[in-house]
């Protein structure tokens, strides 16, 4: 047995700083006794989640190595990043309500006088080493010192593409506060983040931050960093609600009813940040599509269009075979089907959700390969976009019914499981 101990204390001495710590002591004992714990695990609502790809390896290969596919997993051209200036973010919003998607997940939101920050990655790929990994597809828009102070960092999961060592270290040298998910401070601490700026939430916990309340909130996806998955910290979703404003941010997620519960206790929202790239028919239970992601957002809203949908997860990193501009002609279709409000940044570009008019533009086309038939037409929403309107119609009128009664910058995904 003590052979074993040598070997195991030498594999840890081997790991990289970015790999981070596992909860141990009283942020463990706390985890344990979490009623979302069971079994030694976190447990994600609606049922056990397919972490891991399912079929064949041979039908993943199929899709991975399609030559005529592969190319649309890329960017053709430059992707446009807004040239966000100190004056873009430095001047107040004139309605209270500002985003800035930073790419990716990252979204600097300014609301009610404060400024939150949502899963900051500004390293170069979302992986524990410097020369492998998926590289990013586009610059960040701003270096990470120009945004000025932020309030509040928040952390939906820790998975590379969300939690960033590079970025995290950077930040720990501030006096920003960081609201994170149940055990994902353990990672925090090992990179330098005292223990009195940590907020630690389980899910439907909330937080106090110089008058924004931060709730934690399920979500149905999985964590892990090292060679193991111990499912040892939690993963979440985000409600921020200031004294007039509303947002939600997805993070990671598969669709599942709990949105609606979500949207019934913290909503309506002004503006919600919702996942829909990286989404692959061999992990169906842990990501979004686009017409998922515009389901979420209506549950979110009560079952009716409201507020503005700004799609994230996409365009920054290549994690999965679908085509790069996918997520964006899908968000589109989706809010055209179901008569929703979105907005479409380029990286960079801020925007005011509650304004007259937010960023619509396909801004992805002039830099992607058209599809075989071309780009859609404006007023032509795609056969799964339709579905998604007809099933939302359908849950309302029932609801009405009760109520009446890649690796080297190529863009090619990494052949490991999204996270």
């Amino acid at each position: 047995m003590s052979g074993f101990r040598s070997l195991s204390s030498g594999l840890r001495a081997l790991q990289p700083a970015a790999f981070g710590a596992d909860p141990s002591g009283e942020r463990l004992t706390r985890i344990r006794r979490s009623p979302h714990f069971k079994d030694g695990v976190f447990q994600n609502p609606g049922g056990t989640a397919r972490t891991r790809p399912s079929g064949s390896t041979v039908d993943f290969a199929k899709v991975f190595f399609d030559k005529d596919e592969r190319p649309r997993r890329a960017p053709k051209g430059t992707v446009p990043v807004y040239p966000t200036t100190l004056a873009d973010i430095a001047r107040p919003p004139a309605t209270g309500l500002r985003l800035t998607w930073m790419g990716h997940s990252s979204v600097l939101a300014e609301i009610d006088g404060k400024r939150v920050l949502f899963d900051p990655v500004w390293g170069e790929r979302c992986s524990p080493f410097s020369f492998v990994g998926p590289k990013r597809l586009h610059p960040v828009p701003l270096p990470l010192a120009a945004l000025g102070p932020v309030d509040v960092v928040v952390i939906s999961h820790d998975h590379y593409d969300h939690l960033d060592l590079p970025t995290i270290k950077a930040l720990a040298g501030t006096d920003t506060l960081f609201a994170v998910p149940l055990g994902v401070g353990a990672h925090l601490e090992h990179w330098g983040v005292s223990a009195d700026r940590l907020r630690e939430l389980d899910w439907h916990e909330a937080t106090e931050v110089g008058g924004l309340t931060l709730t934690a909130t399920p979500a149905r996806h999985f964590c892990g960093r090292g060679l193991r998955n111990t499912q040892h910290t939690l993963w979440a979703s985000w409600s921020v609600a200031g004294a007039e404003h509303h947002i939600f941010h997805s993070g990671d997620t598969g669709y599942f009813d709990g949105f609606a519960d979500i949207g019934a206790e913290h909503g309506p929202f002004d503006a919600t940040m919702i996942q829909i790239g990286a989404y692959s028919d061999f992990w169906p239970d842990i990501h979004m599509t686009p017409e998922e992601g515009m389901r979420a957002h209506l549950d979110l809203q009560g079952g009716r269009p409201h507020g503005v949908m700004m799609p994230i997860h996409w365009a920054t990193f290549n994690l999965a075979t679908h085509p790069w501009a996918e997520p964006g002609e899908g968000t589109v279709a989706a809010a055209r089907a179901t008569g929703s409000r979105i907005a479409v940044p380029r990286p960079g570009e801020p925007f005011e959700p509650t304004a007259e008019t937010v960023p619509s533009d396909p801004w992805w086309r002039a830099v992607a390969q058209a599809p075989a038939g071309g780009w859609p037409d404006a007023d032509t929403p795609t056969e799964a976009a339709t579905k998604t309107a007809s099933d939302s119609a359908a849950e309302a009128g029932a609801d009405s019914a009760v109520q009446g009664k890649s690796a080297e910058g190529t863009g090619e995904p990494e052949t490991v499981s999204a996270g």
